[in-house]
This record gives C-alpha cells, sequence and structure tokens, in this order.
C-alpha cells in the first residue's frame, strides 16, 4: 500500500514521467501500481487514449480551482516549504498513517494528475487509487465497489475513505454495511455526479442551508472524481460559517 501513495511523487515535484527519480528523500518512488488500479482510477477522473489539452492557457502541473477559477500555485514548485512538504509526505513507513496523512495533505492538494486536465487532482487521485487497490486485494471487482457516506466525525476507513472534512466523508468500499451508498458501475469511468445523485441520503443538509445547495448541485454535475473531491475540500473550506475556513459569499467570484 506504500506504493501507491508513493506512485506519482515525480508529479507532487513537477517532473514528468520521464524524468523522474526512483527515490526521494531516500525512499523508493514511482513504482507501478498493482492490479490495475492506478489505471482504473485515472480512468475515474479523465478519460482513456491520447489526452487533449483542455485549457489552452495552462500546461502545467500546478492545479486549476474548480471554485475560483484560479491556478493554486503562485511561484516555482519548490517555494514556501513545498518540496519539503513532499519529502515528508513520502518518508512516512506505516501504511495507514500514510493514509491519513494524504487526507489532510494540502501540498498534495496543490497538483493536478494531468497536465492537459488541470482541474483534476493529484492528491485524489492517489486516494482514489489506493481506495481500488485495498479493495481489489481483498477480492472485490470494480462492480462490486460503493461510494458510501461516512460520519464525518468519526474514524477514517484505512486506505477506503477518499474524502474527510468536517462537513463530509465519504469511502470508496465493496463493504457498505448500512450506510447511505450507491453503487460506482460496471467499470471505471467520469461517473461521479451519476453516482452521487444515486445515493439514498446525502451528508449535505440541502434544506437548511444556501451554502449545500450550491454544492450539492454542482456536484451533480462534476463528472471527474478527483476533481469532485477536490471541489468538496475547497468549497467546504471557502465557505465554512464556522470561521475556520477563509469565508466568503457563497457564489462569489475569484
Amino acid at each position: 500500500m506504500l506504493a501507491v501513495y508513493r506512485h506519482d511523487v515525480h508529479k507532487l515535484r513537477g517532473r514528468s514521467h520521464a524524468a523522474a527519480r526512483d527515490r526521494v528523500a531516500g525512499v523508493r518512488v514511482n513504482e507501478t501500481v498493482l492490479l490495475g488500479a492506478d489505471r482504473d482510477a485515472a480512468l475515474l477522473s479523465r478519460p482513456a487514449g491520447e489526452p487533449e489539452q483542455t485549457l489552452d492557457a495552462h500546461a502545467a502541473p500546478s492545479r486549476v480551482s474548480l471554485v475560483t477559477g484560479d491556478v493554486v500555485i503562485s511561484g516555482s514548485v519548490g517555494a514556501d516549504g513545498r518540496d519539503a512538504g513532499v519529502r515528508e509526505l513520502v518518508r512516512i513507513e506505516d501504511s495507514e498513517e500514510m493514509h491519513e496523512a494524504w487526507l489532510s495533505s494540502d501540498v498534495a492538494g496543490l497538483f493536478n494528475e494531468s497536465v492537459h486536465y488541470p482541474y483534476t487532482s493529484l492528491k485524489y487521485h492517489t486516494l482514489l487509487a489506493a481506495a481500488l487497490l485495498d479493495n481489489y486485494h481483498a477480492g472485490f471487482g470494480f462492480e462490486e465497489l460503493f461510494l458510501a457516506v461516512e460520519e464525518p466525525d468519526g474514524a477514517v476507513t484505512p486506505h477506503r475513505t477518499v474524502l474527510s472534512t468536517p462537513d463530509m466523508q465519504l469511502c470508496v468500499t465493496g463493504e457498505p454495511g448500512g450506510r447511505p451508498a450507491a453503487r460506482l458501475g460496471d467499470g471505471p469511468a467520469r461517473c461521479f455526479a451519476d453516482v452521487w445523485a444515486r445515493l439514498p441520503e446525502h451528508p449535505l443538509d440541502v434544506g437548511g442551508e444556501r451554502r449545500w445547495r450550491v454544492l450539492d448541485a454542482q456536484l451533480r454535475r462534476i463528472r471527474s472524481w478527483s476533481a469532485a473531491l477536490q471541489y468538496v475540500e475547497e468549497f467546504c473550506r471557502r465557505f465554512d460559517s464556522r470561521g475556520s475556513g477563509r469565508g466568503g459569499r457563497v457564489g462569489g467570484g475569484r
């Protein structure tokens, strides 16, 4: 499981696969992810085949925010201690600790998973790949997997929780139990909006606050899984009514 969290470290360092190093901070990185989990996770967020440039003005490893429309990194990739943050992240040797570190990582959310699709998120691609790999190791096929709603203040499910914010926690699992859940589908595809719409219960109080109605409406439109999960994190942080985030008017501009 450690390998899956380290398989795209070259992207965290702003490098192409061809220019990737085998070791960073003394640990082995950029290894192949088993059981096709990396490939399947990629198909959840971007199309198969030859990539196409989707944002003419931006072809860089920095992510573009769906909330603001802005590039989220200013300056060089190694600025502001980012490179040190990457090294700290990859040095973790316990796989469950690594999973929790990725869930809470800010530096991982600064990068896209493909320069051709800059709204995607390397952070959430990696978490999705880990969740798929863990489920595949447990004997589940993709068609047996669910998106399940977890308690936002509860413990995370090792390797399977793919989003954890104070307002929402989601996991990808073949064992949803009694939690509200919806099947992912017959095969990996950009279908987040469809799966979100099929959840029998949603974790958002859409009847209580306008910000949750706005978020729910957007999640019914965003098809890329990594882009959608990153959007939730950024939206909740930006429009946190409890004052821990930056605040702002829901629906506000850049």
